[in-house]
């Protein structure tokens, strides 16, 4: 089963989905081999106005091979970099220093146009599964609003694994 998550880094319900729940179901579903987990970028950029240059950083690090450390770090490091008026030279650092992705890779990837239209086509994908808000999952066709509990996300996707595979008996 894969699970879609459009989110957006600067988003608070976000930070707290990835704090709360996400450890729970990489541990139990992730690693397991049961789930796979793929993000898609959703900055809401009438409401956090640093997502959009966040989504660069993360996109970056994907193409560079980095990207679930870098989705980590910008998570941990939310409350340090959401309210600067521009965080551009901040994200340098956490993904030059932190994150460990070459200087000169990252800059040219950071001002690249093909970079912010990959974003779009993130977020243009979320709208067409339903997404208006953040976090929102979707999965095997259905789709979750909102930093769900890591108890009521395991009924969830419990139920649905349970249904692929009795089913396909």
């Amino acid at each position: 089963m894969t699970v879609y998550e459009m989110a957006d880094f600067q988003c608070p319900a976000c930070r707290q989905f990835f704090v709360t729940t996400l450890p729970i179901i990489e541990q139990d579903y992730i690693r397991t081999g049961k789930v796979r987990w793929v993000f898609v970028n959703f900055p809401l950029t009438q409401l956090h106005p640093n997502a959009a240059a966040a989504a660069v950083l993360a996109m970056c690090a994907a193409r560079l091979g980095r990207f679930w450390p870098v989705h980590d770090l910008l998570y941990r490091h939310q409350p340090d970099w959401a309210q600067l008026a521009d965080p551009a030279r901040y994200f340098r650092t956490l993904g030059a220093d932190s994150a460990g992705l070459r200087a000169d890779s990252l800059a040219a990837c950071l001002t690249s146009p093909a970079t912010a239209a990959a974003i779009e086509q993130d977020a243009a994908e979320a709208r067409r599964a339903g997404a208006n808000a953040t976090p929102s999952f979707y999965i095997e066709g259905g789709l979750l609003s909102g930093a769900w509990p890591a108890a009521d996300f395991r009924r969830v996707l419990d139920s649905i694994y349970l249904a692929k595979t009795t089913g396909s008996r």
